[in-house]
């Protein structure tokens, strides 16, 4: 169960420290296939053979066959933070502030499906309305035994007051 879904109605910027030590759930799946390892190689120009050359890949490659970039499988981890709900509705945003932490633990096979399971270990009130998250992050593989990567994720939640004050003082 997501923070979305069973508590969102006493989840705010006040309230947020009150849940440190709480697991914030886990997201849906997420296939990460060959085209998603392609399009991010593309983008990143990481073309390594061992992510994008499925046949070489086959025949040499430790793992049976391709795998996810790291930074590929990492880079996931924010869409399935926002998905449980880790902006509460009184924050106009929350913003990478960063990683504390991050082990890549187990490489993701093309094909393979990964999903973000999320601990709130702190949440400390900034200046101007802002609020500093600190997640434990853990994106599981399905089937799996070890997890693909262990990250410290930091998100800067902005509340709306700060953030309609910030846009009338830069006019």
């Amino acid at each position: 169960m997501t923070l979305a879904q069973d508590s969102m109605a006493q989840y705010s910027m006040a309230s947020a420290p009150q849940f440190v030590g709480r697991e914030l759930g886990a997201s849906g799946w997420v296939v990460v296939d060959q085209d998603r390892i392609d399009a991010f190689a593309a983008c990143t120009g990481d073309r390594q053979w061992i992510h994008v050359d499925v046949a070489r890949a086959g025949r040499e490659s430790p793992f049976g066959g391709p795998i996810a970039h790291g930074y590929l499988t990492l880079s996931l981890v924010a869409a399935m933070v926002m998905e449980l709900g880790v902006i509460p509705p009184d924050a106009a945003t929350g913003l990478n502030y960063g990683l504390d932490k991050v082990r890549f633990i187990t490489p993701v096979k093309a094909g393979a499906r990964v999903r973000t399971r999320a601990t709130l270990l702190a949440a400390e009130a900034q200046s101007g309305g802002r609020v500093l998250l600190k997640l434990s992050c853990t994106l599981e593989i399905e089937g799996e035994a070890k997890p693909a990567l262990l990250a410290e994720l930091l998100c800067l939640l902005i509340g709306k007051h700060a953030a309609a004050s910030e846009r009338q003082t830069s006019h």
